[in-house]
């Protein structure tokens, strides 16, 4: 069977009740609030008794310095327990994940040169470069000599002759 859609001034008027029971019960709930917090004060807070004397006003002193002790020592119970915890739930974590053992981050490529992958191998170990010109053998080429058409050769043969073309020209 197809079911039917609600026309809009149906669904207008379901929402409009439910607006209006939701308020109600808002207000129900901030009276019970304030009603509640009434009669806890007036069980644990009794209206103040003023004292007429000097020995009175030192006995409510006392009481009051025994009242902020212990609510101190509460506090401070409940701080240990909240730091023991902590403490728990943080030791458990790392059981947690020792017993799933570490996760590996995934890789990223990147690009090193030689020199720079033996440098982050080796560390401060590592001084040699891997120029691998420089590492080939020297070679020393083997000059030549032509008497014929070399003008090179005898260039400091004819020092003087260059001096006597320079002289010409000045």
């Amino acid at each position: 069977m197809s079911e039917k859609k609600m026309t809009s001034s149906r669904k207008h008027h379901l929402k409009s009740v439910m607006l209006a029971i939701a308020t109600t019960r808002l207000e129900q709930e901030a009276a019970d609030a304030i009603t509640a917090k009434e009669t806890y004060l007036n069980d644990n807070c009794p209206p103040p008794d003023y004292p007429r004397s000097i020995e009175d006003l030192q006995k409510l002193c006392k009481e009051l310095y025994s009242k902020i002790d212990k609510v101190d020592e509460d506090r401070y119970d409940a701080e240990s327990k909240v730091t023991k915890g902590a403490k728990e739930v943080e030791d458990l974590m790392f059981k947690v994940t020792e017993m799933k053992g570490m996760k590996k981050p995934a890789l990223k490529k990147v690009r090193l040169s030689a020199d720079q992958m033996l440098q982050a191998l080796l560390g401060s170990k590592h001084k040699v470069t891997l120029d691998l010109r420089s590492n080939l053998k020297q070679v020393k080429k083997e000059v030549k000599e032509e008497t014929v058409g070399d003008w090179r050769s005898n260039v400091e043969d004819k020092k003087d002759r260059k001096k006597m073309f320079e002289g010409a020209e000045a």
